[in-house]
């Protein structure tokens, strides 16, 4: 499987999120009504069709064109994408991001590679997953090769990364004809 199929399907395996301070399952519920709307003004396209359609993606659409991986999240799938906001992207320093886009973008492949996910993991499935796992938290392997670890912290679905920086899932269930999106608010980093 390709890096950016890998690292795509984990990044979207720990977007999952819940929007209040109640216990997963309840945070699930909260987050699943929030989502619906979301949800039913989106078509069903692919990943990046999704993307491409909603302007808060804008900075990950030109990362992922300038990294050359549109057309394998454009592909068969599932994958489940951790797809960060423009905002996410704006934590980045602006010098940092023009040179990944523009002169290095095989970092950048590993980077967004280590957002996604193999497979369709619905919010419900990961809300269990963690449940499941306990206190550690449950750890989720990405197409590029690396691991997030998921845990719900007061109420919301936290993604650990490799470098211990960690990302909030802010809306979930984004369908997609080749797998679903979950919404983040930093980019996680493979190292």
């Amino acid at each position: 499987m390709n890096k950016i199929t890998i690292a795509l399907a984990s990044a979207a395996s720990l977007a999952i999120a819940a929007c209040s301070e109640a216990p997963a399952d309840e945070a699930y519920d909260d987050a699943a009504a929030a989502d619906a709307a979301v949800n039913a003004d989106a078509e069903a396209g692919t990943i990046v069709e999704v993307a491409q359609g909603n302007e808060d993606f804008s900075t990950l659409v030109t990362a992922v064109t300038a990294a050359g991986l549109g057309e394998t999240l454009s592909g068969e799938g599932p994958f489940t994408v951790f797809a960060p906001t423009n905002d996410a992207f704006g934590k980045i320093d602006e010098a940092t991001l023009t040179e990944l886009t523009t002169n290095d973008t095989e970092t950048l492949g590993a980077i967004l590679q280590y957002h996604v996910v193999a497979g369709n993991v619905d919010a419900a499935t990961l809300t269990q997953a963690i449940t499941d796992a306990g206190e550690g938290g449950y750890t989720i392997e990405t197409v590029g090769g690396g691991t997030l670890t998921a845990n719900v912290v007061d109420g919301n679905v936290v993604l650990t990364d490799a470098a211990g920086g960690t990302s909030t899932v802010t809306a979930t269930d984004v369908a997609a004809s080749n797998g679903v999106i979950h919404v983040i608010d930093t980019v996680l980093m493979p190292q």
